[in-house]
């Protein structure tokens, strides 16, 4: 009965997310603090009954019901049960389960850390969360039920995609819901405020620490992403602008615009109408993605399902929470001020000039990403939007973006002096030259578009660093007294700067070699020598292994030995490759095992990959820094005021009453 207590527990999460939506909306309209007050506990049951529907389904695995549908299609009794718990959403139902989970979970914070929100303000965000987890419910409950049975019931399962038989499955798919889904708070925010009628610096200081946490997530979710397609999937590569992988990158680019438009919201209560359309736009997106990976239109290794019918469901959800909001939007941004002046040079313009490219470069991703499937439905022709597009359309456009960044943080609020901006970054202007010339001779060729690029990272970090102790010396104290999300957002600069490096190294100075070896051979690459020893048979738990043994040799000393490994699985006849990587942190030694040929000759790739692992390193930078500014104090400080405020005017009340 277990699966059919977890079916259920989703079934009473349905109705209790429906009544949330419904009464804590129509309370909030009607001013009803008891309305009201029934969306925090509706919040927490929520969270409740979907935990405990997702263990169900654990158990489901852990036991080898193949009973269930879904247990049978993604696990067999060879599978470890590493592996097995991961499977929980290692497929579309079940992933679609974790959705549901962070959903849930996102709102459960709300309900428990916005305490010193006005009543009304929380019952709307609540309410709107609770509208879009139904939504999202039923189509779980009508066309992803992942606790369906099946009869008769299968001695074997079919296994888990050998492609997810990998650690990355246990730690992706979390970050990158978590970011997803995350942002529906941000869009029950700006929703909350337009019913409201109240686009102020309030709900953009509520709202802000949220969004933050979503796209540190999903900036997280990206990374693990790209990292577990480069080792896992021998390409040798770490982003091939994959339709799926632009699923997740679109909403990221439109949430980064949307931190920086909540900035100025806050601090000088201008764009107030260009941040609510950002955060629309930005779950939207999210939304969007949802549609691509499980809707069958596009042909992927990370896609998720090819039922046509799932994909209407959810493009149907997504035009009603897209038409709607619009509509709402539509209806209350004629009344909403337009906030605080500036002059045509200020921080505000610099942010405003930065969104736009954001926005700009989003649209130009989406457009690559959509306009094949566009032409093919239309029956026009299929064609195909690769890497070179991308490259051409997105590279110029985040140059100037990249610039603006110190320009940006340095500039005065309400009016600049371009003049004074230049004299003051003079000797960071002159270093970034120099410096980011010099930088591609250490590898030996220059070239104009990698010294560009080092010169880019160059001017961010020394940029940065000059703003901190600039202001080090303005309040005469130490680096880590000053404000967190100040600190966060150098720090996640300096991780764009970072990751800016390692893109513009590998890009230009890896090799790859393709070469045909016996055991004793070697090849060159890069600055060592790989000393080919053989391959021999490893048994594995669900798989027969060919591992290959690779000497690494520099000076004629072994400094690393790699084991590359061509599986078989005993679910799928066709071979997955396990790369082997050297790393010392500036560069990788990529060893790939190929085909065997006659006497005992192999085909090996291997690959040169300078400061690859710089791109990594930028993104955790970035999370970093975004997890720093969730931090900072004054967000705390001024929620409890406005708390003891909220408690004195309700307690006002009770007395006039």
């Amino acid at each position: 009965m277990i699966p059919e207590l977890g079916h259920f527990a989703l079934i009473l999460t349905f109705v209790l997310a429906l009544a949330q939506g419904i009464v804590s909306l129509y309370g909030a309209w009607r001013g009803n603090l008891a309305w009201m007050a029934f969306a925090r506990p509706a919040a927490r049951w929520q969270f409740g009954l979907v935990a405990f529907s997702l263990l169900c389904l654990a158990w489901s695995f852990v036991s080898f019901d193949f009973s269930v549908a879904y247990v049978a299609q993604n696990s067999s009794t060879k599978l470890p049960l590493f592996y097995r718990i991961a499977a929980v959403w290692g497929g579309h139902e079940g992933s679609l389960l974790l959705w549901m989970f962070m959903q849930t979970g996102w709102a459960f914070a709300v309900s428990v850390y916005s305490r010193s929100l006005p009543e009304a303000m929380l019952a709307r965000v609540l309410g709107v969360l609770g509208l879009i987890t139904a939504g999202f419910l039923l189509f779980v409950l009508l066309s992803s039920n992942p606790f369906e049975r099946m009869f008769p019931v299968p001695a074997e399962g079919l296994d888990l995609n050998t492609l997810l038989q990998d650690i990355g499955l246990i730690i992706h798919p979390p970050l990158l819901y978590m970011g997803y889904v995350g942002f529906s708070v941000a869009f029950a925010f700006a929703i909350a405020a337009l019913l409201a009628g109240r686009l102020d610096a309030s709900w953009a200081r509520w709202s802000r620490p949220w969004t933050t946490s979503a796209w540190l997530f999903l900036t997280l979710g990206i990374a693990v992403g790209s990292w577990w397609a480069y080792y896992e999937l021998g390409w040798g590569g770490w982003w091939f602008w994959d339709p799926v992988e632009n699923s997740s990158f679109v909403p990221w680019l439109a949430g980064t615009a949307l931190i920086h438009s909540l900035a100025v919201t806050e601090k000088r209560g201008s764009f107030k109408n260009w941040t609510v359309l950002l955060a629309i736009s930005t779950f939207s997106l999210s939304i969007l993605g949802a549609f691509l990976v499980r809707s069958g239109v596009l042909t992927s290794v990370h896609a998720f399902a090819t039922d046509p019918a799932r994909g209407v469901f959810i493009l149907s959800l997504f035009a009603v929470i897209v038409g709607s909001s619009l509509i709402l939007f539509a209806w209350r941004a004629p009344r909403v001020g337009a906030g605080g002046q500036f002059a045509v040079v200020s921080r505000e313009s610099l942010l405003l000039v930065n969104n736009v490219l954001l926005v700009v470069v989003t649209g130009t991703v989406l457009l690559g990403t959509l306009y094949p499937l566009i032409m093919d439905s239309l029956g026009l022709g299929k064609i195909s939007v690769g890497p070179p597009y991308f490259n051409k359309v997105f590279v110029p456009l985040m140059i100037p973006a990249l610039v603006l960044i110190v320009f940006g943080v340095l500039a005065n609020w309400k009016r600049a002096n371009v003049l004074d901006l230049v004299r003051q970054l003079a000797l960071v202007i002159v270093f970034s030259v120099v410096l980011g010339a010099a930088i591609p001779l250490l590898y030996g060729q220059w070239q104009g578009t990698a010294a560009l690029g080092a010169g880019l990272a160059v001017w961010i970090v020394l940029g940065s660093l000059f703003d901190v102790v600039k202001r080090v010396r303005a309040t005469r104290s130490g680096v880590f007294s000053q404000p967190r999300s100040w600190l966060g957002q150098h720090l996640a600069h300096m991780g764009v700067a970072v990751f800016v490096l390692g893109v513009t190294m590998v890009s230009h100075y890896e090799t790859e070699t393709d070469v045909l070896l016996q055991p004793g051979q070697t090849a060159q690459v890069g600055a060592y020598d790989a000393r080919f020893q053989g391959v021999h048979i490893v048994p594995g738990p669900n798989f027969s292994a060919e591992r290959g043994t690779v000497e690494l040799l520099r000076d004629g000393k072994v400094v690393a030995t790699l084991y590359p490994e061509n599986r078989t699985y005993l679910s799928s006849a066709l071979p997955m490759t396990e790369s082997a990587i050297n790393t010392n942190g500036l560069r990788h030694i990529y060893v790939a095992l190929g085909d065997k040929y006659d006497q005992g000759v192999w085909s090996v790739r291997l690959y040169y990959k300078p400061l690859v692992d710089f791109i990594w390193m930028g993104c955790l930078l970035m999370a970093l820094g975004g997890a720093l500014a969730i931090s900072d104090r004054r967000y705390r400080v001024k929620q409890t005021r406005t708390a003891v405020q909220n408690k004195a005017m309700n307690t006002h009340k009770q007395v006039q009453a």
